[in-house]
């Protein structure tokens, strides 16, 4: 679990996050959710520790990580999964090379054993008989597939990921989705995701909370959303749907 309590942050005198208070539950997929701009990118970014909160405190289960110092912070990050926004590989390595970073970095695992963590993760992910290749010979499903096995090859009890299904088909966007989730609930690890893609909001939104001008505008579950009058989440949910659509009529066109 991770909770955080009245989190404040500016960056140059503007106000990005105003007294947000929230619990992002063990075993579950919790969904950041927002028009561009509302502050939920910095949010999860403070969540991590890559932005320092003004104020306010940030737990992982009963360990205050905003009290803690560098080294200590350090300890907590063995146990930390990121996925980024375009999956971050390093493209001179092989997948193999990409999936084996955080055990060369964080273990003392003998190479024996990294290999085969690595394969383990790798087959999790269905990825079989790809360790040789390099991150340009994969497919955009395939390296978010790369940077997932990446960021549970060392069993981390909390798994942040920002915008998983970016620059995805709606098929492989499902697929990553349903990975995400499936590991979430098979080891019980506190899964963060920030998104925009209402598709993946109703598809695994256990616990949604939506960020709007930089506070904490509503919070519920993918059900929830369906029941809701709040008219800011209305706008934003009807205003996706609309953008998917457009972009779907586009690319169609494209395709004449």
């Amino acid at each position: 679990m991770i909770r955080a309590e009245h989190i404040y942050k500016s960056f140059d005198g503007r106000m990005v996050l105003e007294d947000i208070n929230a619990v992002f539950e063990q075993g579950k997929t919790n969904l950041i959710i927002g028009q561009s701009g509302s502050g939920k990118t910095v949010l999860l970014k403070s969540l991590v520790g890559l932005h320092q909160v003004d104020s306010g405190e940030i737990f992982y289960d009963d360990v205050n990580f905003t009290g803690l110092n560098f080294t200590e912070r350090k300890e907590i990050r063995q146990h930390v999964g990121m996925i980024f926004q375009g999956g971050a590989l390093l493209d001179s390595s092989t997948v193999e090379s990409n999936v084996k970073l955080p055990l060369d970095l964080f273990t003392d695992q003998t190479e024996e054993e990294k290999l085969e963590r690595v394969n383990f993760c790798l087959r999790r992910v269905n990825l079989v008989d790809a360790n040789r290749l390099y991150p340009a010979e994969l497919s955009g499903g395939m390296i978010k597939r790369v940077a997932i096995a990446r960021a549970i090859v060392l069993n981390p009890k909390y798994l942040f990921c920002d915008e998983p299904n970016s620059g995805l088909d709606p098929m492989t966007s499902v697929i990553i989705d349903n990975l995400i989730h499936e590991i979430t609930e098979e080891y019980g690890i506190t899964t963060i995701i920030n998104t925009h893609d209402m598709n993946s909001v109703m598809e695994i939104g256990e616990k949604v909370i939506f960020i709007h001008k930089g506070r904490k505008w509503w919070e519920g579950s993918k059900n929830d959303i369906l029941d809701t009058d709040n008219r800011e989440l209305n706008d934003f949910v009807f205003a996706s749907s609309i953008a998917k659509k457009f972009k779907a009529a586009e690319k169609g066109l494209n395709c004449k």
